[in-house]
């Protein structure tokens, strides 16, 4: 039992630049790869036909992705950098109590990925053992499944570095064999010349936002691994890359196989990972089940480095294994299916704002250096700014919050919220911050 106990995970927060130093470009591309390569993304994909053109939603996937990417990567840097997860990181520019919110807003969005993705393999995994055995029971497969993710978790970054390249190669395969049997039925030129149906409500603008917004709900996480990489730009290029590859292939297979379900006669099905498993059989729903394990197993960490922000004296094996059990017993509330979009867009609302001004804070404001000791500091140090708090950055915040709010749930424009949402925070913030220096003789107190 004590050998068990000392594989387990015991990454900190507090953990100095430079110590943990474990991913080369090559790995960094196969966790990244692994880590979108899931059945959200896949179903993503699958709500953008008929709506979208099949090639215009192909096209729509990839432009989304290398946008959403650059905030990813750039993010991911700054972990690399300073050594430091992405929820520390928010102190630099909100302040050493002000970048606390964050962080509990990472816990919230983080713990609803993760009971969307384990009842996703819940329903998954019924509806294949179902097919074979005549038994079903979606809360006893979906509990099984988040039990295997929050073991996977508790040995902590390097024992997911290890498994997530194995999942990666796997899921990489059985998404070769899903797209063969697609086009070897129908051939390519008829799933080009499906054309888009207006009425659905589903828009080219739309797609692109969902896609980018998808991006800005994975860079929660982007410090909390890059923060291990080896080099800046082993880090930045293999996140690049990674992501990309992960993110156009799930969301392509999902458009693919909403197209798919249509060429057969069948009807649009939406969110629903029974399309893949009724029209693809056993292989489908082992891709389903490997790409939870490996995405769920980086937000159970995400979660407990977040709240490990907040409670830094705490333990990682004991914090993971309490969220992991809190993650098991809400994937089983089945109604969180009707509400993923919308839970989306929300995400964009959160933190769009949150890494505009971060952005704009570490590159343009602190000219690419923060100092890793002063951010743990509590004490009165240099991103202590006004009682914890920078004024700038939250005044930034709530204007940006509130513009995306307003462009995704009561007048969405045409051109879509997530990119305009984050221009508009960073002019924002440059703005304010701008005034705040000028009046404060320098810098913001």
């Amino acid at each position: 039992m004590q050998r068990v106990i000392s594989k387990l995970g015991h990454d900190s927060v507090e953990q100095e630049a430079g110590a943990e130093r474990t991913m080369g470009f090559g790995r960094t591309v196969m966790l990244w790869l692994a880590a979108n390569m899931v059945v959200t993304t896949l179903l993503t994909g699958t709500l953008f036909v008929p709506g979208v053109p099949y090639m215009g939603a192909l096209a729509v996937i990839l432009a989304g992705t290398l946008v959403g990417v650059l905030v990813l990567a750039l993010v991911g840097c700054m972990g690399t950098r300073t050594g430091l997860p992405t929820m520390v990181l928010t102190r630099g520019a909100f302040g050493v109590r002000g970048g606390k919110l964050p962080g509990v807003l990472n816990l919230v969005v983080l713990m609803g990925w993760s009971w969307v993705q384990a009842l996703l393999a819940g329903i998954a995994v019924d509806y294949a053992v179902a097919s074979f055995t005549g038994f079903s029971n979606v809360v006893l497969f979906t509990v099984l499944c988040q039990s295997v993710v929050v073991l996977l978790a508790l040995f902590g970054h390097r024992g997911i570095e290890r498994v997530e390249p194995l999942m990666a190669a796997v899921m990489l395969l059985l998404a070769a064999y899903v797209f063969y049997r697609a086009f070897s039925s129908y051939g390519f030129a008829r799933f080009a010349a499906i054309p888009g149906d207006p009425q659905t409500g589903m828009t080219l603008a739309i797609a692109f936002d969902v896609v980018v917004a998808t991006a800005i709900s994975w860079t929660v996480l982007a410090a909390d691994f890059n923060r291990n990489a080896r080099s800046q730009l082993g880090g930045i290029f293999g996140t690049v890359v990674g992501y990309t590859a992960s993110t156009s292939i799930s969301m392509s297979l999902g458009v693919t196989a909403a197209a798919y379900a249509l060429l057969s006669g069948g009807e649009r099905q939406g969110f629903d990972p029974r399309v893949l498993v009724e029209n693809f059989g056993l292989p489908a729903a082992v891709v389903v089940f490997l790409s939870v394990m490996a995405t769920n197993t980086l937000v159970v960490y995400g979660m407990t480095m977040s709240y490990l922000d907040l409670r830094p004296r705490a333990s990682f094996p004991r914090t993971a294994l309490i969220i992991g059990v809190i993650s098991i017993l809400g994937a089983t509330w089945q109604g969180i299916l009707d509400r993923f979009l919308d839970f989306l867009l929300l995400i964009g609302t959160f933190f769009v704002p949150v890494f505009a001004i971060m952005l704009a804070d570490y590159f343009v404001f602190k000219r690419g250096s923060y100092d890793p000791e002063a951010m743990l500091d509590k004490q009165r140090g240099a991103y202590w700014y006004t009682g914890g708090y920078s004024v700038a950055a939250w005044a930034a915040y709530a204007a940006g919050a509130a513009l995306v709010f307003y462009w995704t749930q009561i007048s969405p424009p045409p051109f879509g919220a997530t990119v305009p949402g984050f221009v508009a925070t960073f002019v924002l913030y440059s703005a304010v911050r701008l005034a705040a220096n000028r009046l404060g003789g320098g810098s913001e107190k």
